[in-house]
């Protein structure tokens, strides 16, 4: 027996605050019709992870549309079916990565910038890239859709302990041990993956500072986490 059942208040806490990260998703622009997906761990260390399902738009999901399933691709609970790509991506980092939270989006500037050469963010800009000094891996290798299991782990061991992955020609996966937390690197990532876009249109030169400051600030970020759980409070509220 599993010491969470997918009726525990435990896990009936988790599917409503990863169904409040989707839908804020949405209302943030993150989204992209009804494809990619955010998982989170049970803590029980089970091997089961909770997601969101095939077919539903992130805007209208809800506690009871997330679905229950294991490492091998098995759907445990839910009433939805789950996309095949879902299961080789997040079963592969969350059991390779040891990754609680596992957040996969194609949201537009962040997947604009594994467009280019550079394939992820210069976190020596903004204020807002700082934060992610030392915590981004790149995957350069397109491979197609993860239509396997090896291809899901392919893209887990190029992310290996990494807190962000800028995927070659495809998206992003931002990882966490919290969804709260998970959820607002995502939202950051993205304005500021925004902000040097923004900038690198102007044709301007760029100014990056000092590495060292940039180390600095990521630091003075990571040193305490209220604001990401304010900011993910705020998003209970309001939506």
């Amino acid at each position: 027996m599993h010491s969470l059942d997918f009726e525990s208040e435990r896990v009936a806490d988790l599917r409503s605050d990863l169904a409040l990260a989707l839908r804020a998703a949405a209302h943030h622009g993150l989204s992209e019709g009804v494809c990619n997906h955010f998982s989170i761990e049970l803590p029980d260390q089970s091997g089961r992870f909770l997601l969101n399902p095939r077919g539903l738009l992130w805007s209208e999901v809800q506690a009871e549309d997330i679905v229950m399933v294991d490492f091998h691709g098995n759907k445990l609970a839910g009433r939805h079916q789950v996309e095949s790509t879902a299961m080789y991506i997040h079963a592969a980092i969350h059991r390779i990565c040891k990754k609680a939270c596992v957040l996969h989006t194609h949201m537009p500037y962040a997947t604009a910038l594994t467009l280019t050469a550079d394939r992820a963010l210069d976190t020596s800009l903004s204020q807002n890239a700082m934060r992610f000094v030392n915590r981004i891996a790149i995957d350069a290798d397109y491979n197609g859709l993860a239509l396997d299991a090896s291809e899901g782990e392919r893209i887990a061991h190029a992310m290996g302990t990494a807190d962000i992955a800028f995927l070659g020609n495809h998206g992003v996966v931002v990882c966490a041990d919290r969804i709260d937390y998970a959820y607002d690197d995502l939202y950051f990532l993205e304005r500021a993956c925004m902000a040097q876009v923004l900038a690198q249109s102007t044709g301007r030169p760029l100014l990056p500072v000092d590495p060292v400051l940039a180390q600095r600030v990521s630091e003075q970020m990571l040193s305490e986490r209220l604001q990401s759980e304010l900011f993910f409070c705020a998003l209970r509220r309001t939506l």
